[in-house]
């Protein structure tokens, strides 16, 4: 018996069961920087360097620990093309490795064992609190799939946020509506700076590497100040905790310009290079909220997407792959506009949201869904096209958690399959959530004619197009009862002047 140990860019944790009893004396550990990976879709700078600096730093870690390893950098190859190299130069009879965080990558491994009849042992990722079974097992014959029924079962579950009969803290699981205010009027004031890092030796090499062989990519690396060691992660969180967390719910949904972060984490990309293990996280919330008496709204928002969402996404993405890629409801066609990659559109909110994301490879969840995602979404673009988009360009992205995020909720591309209703909004919306609107040319109170915003025109073309869908939900019929109070005349406007904006994405 001779073991390969696979270790994937995204799975640096130290306690990985992939690295249990390891024998340096046949045994070898491989991680491949394949050129592949980074280009399978146009990615971010900042994505490249990150995954390549997290990945050398951890490597030099498995070193000091005396493992055997065998670090591949710059392969033109794909992955399964320099294991199969290496597994049969090697001749080696097992194939141990974590399972992958995208479909196409385990079915090639799966398919890599096969044809050379290794011995593949794929362990489930330890990372998360609920396995591929007991979701099943959760999912069994429901004809609903809700995040908050799965959510409620996972704080039973684990003890969290619960009394000793099972029932919630404060008295109600959900308390989402305390935490979806606005900044004041003049602005978020001061936020305490979350935790950031001057890259080192071996991070200034990789960005020097990638602006070399990855110079035609989009985005900036100039502000690259990411976590790239468990070290730098833990201090995040740490961070986040003392300094950030207090004020995080209540403004969780509010966007300003030049205030890129706001009081989110920045735990995800941590977490999903598995840096940061969920539990510890989760962990880390609830001894704060006891030790500082934290709002218990702002401490459940939180670890509802920890322990609800991000838990119930990877569910679904395994559940319903390779067909939740492919879903489109709505059958959109249209292709993504290209300053998507640009930030180059007179639309502020765009310009603001696109132009955060490409410096720094990240936008909070508000920006990702009612901005760029709503936007897509009425404007009928391909969900292809933006789910390759969304996991191009953000630093956190990896497609168990890109994909259902936008496909599944953003671009509502799986008809309702565990999102209650489209996620769209006109530029009122935005308004009311940022000061984007102040300093743009069109006005988010015209639905047609000059000066009229895309957003709202698209908004209201949607709801004119979909009306009877929208009517047929309960959570989405107050918006047709709006649509009821505008006369035939002008949603003849609204629709001509979207057929126009519709031909001509390119150019707002």
């Amino acid at each position: 018996m001779k073991r390969l140990v696979l270790i994937l860019g995204d799975q640096l944790d130290i306690d990985s069961p992939a690295l249990k009893n390891i024998d340096s004396k046949i045994d070898q550990i491989i991680m491949i920087e394949s050129a592949n990976e980074a280009q399978h879709v146009w990615s971010h700078k900042a994505k490249i360097a990150l995954f390549l600096s997290a990945m050398r730093h951890f490597a030099e870690g498995l070193k000091q620990l005396g493992l055997p390893l065998v670090y591949v950098q710059h392969s033109p190859k794909t992955i399964t093309e320099e294991l199969r190299s290496k597994i049969i130069d090697g001749k080696f009879t097992h194939l141990i490795c974590i399972e992958p965080g995208e479909w196409r990558l385990k079915g090639a491994i799966e398919g890599l064992a096969s044809e050379l009849n290794l011995v593949l042992v794929m362990h489930e990722d330890a990372h998360f609190y609920c396995s591929h079974l007991k979701f099943k097992a959760w999912v069994a014959n429901k004809k609903e799939l809700r995040l908050e029924y799965f959510y409620r079962l996972m704080r039973k579950t684990h003890g969290i946020l619960v009394d000793q009969d099972g029932n919630p803290e404060g008295g109600q699981w959900n308390f989402d509506r305390d935490n979806r205010k606005p900044f004041p009027k003049k602005g978020p004031g001061l936020i305490p700076a979350p935790a950031l890092f001057e890259p080192d030796e071996i991070s200034k090499a990789v960005l020097a590497e990638v602006e070399e062989r990855y110079s035609d990519h989009p985005g900036s690396l100039l502000h690259f100040r990411w976590p790239v060691t468990r070290a730098q992660a833990l201090e995040v969180l740490e961070g986040f905790v003392e300094h950030r967390l207090a004020t995080f719910g209540i403004h969780e949904d509010a966007m300003w310009t030049d205030t890129p972060f706001g009081w989110h984490s920045l735990l995800s990309s941590s977490l999903n290079l598995k840096l940061l293990n969920p539990r510890e996280v989760i962990d880390a919330v609830l001894v704060a909220w006891k030790k500082y008496d934290l709002e218990l709204a702002t401490v459940e928002g939180f670890i509802r997407q920890i322990l609800g969402w991000r838990e119930f996404v990877r569910g679904m993405y395994y559940l319903d792959m390779p067909q939740m890629a492919l879903d489109n409801f709505y059958g959109h066609q249209n292709v993504l506009p290209a300053w998507y990659w640009t930030g180059k559109t007179k639309m502020s909110c765009m310009r603001e949201a696109i132009g955060q994301t490409l410096q720094y490879g990240y936008a909070h969840h508000i920006q990702r869904l009612m901005v760029t995602g709503n936007f897509a979404l009425l404007a009928e673009v391909l969900p292809k096209e933006v789910c390759d988009w969304y996991l191009a360009i953000y630093i956190d992205a990896i497609e168990w958690v890109e994909l259902p995020n936008t496909a599944g909720m953003a671009l509502f591309a799986s008809g309702g399959r565990f999102t209650s209703k489209p996620y769209i909004a006109s530029g009122a919306y935005i308004k009311r959530m940022s000061n984007y609107c102040d300093t743009c040319q069109y006005k988010p109170d015209i639905r047609f004619g000059e000066g009229a915003c895309p957003v709202t025109n698209l908004y209201w073309n949607f709801l004119i197009k979909h009306r009877t869908q929208f009517e047929s939900n309960p959570r989405t019929r107050l918006m047709t009862a709006n649509l009821s109070r505008i006369s035939e005349v002008d949603q003849q406007s609204i629709q001509v002047h979207a057929k126009g904006l519709l031909r001509d994405l390119h150019s707002l």
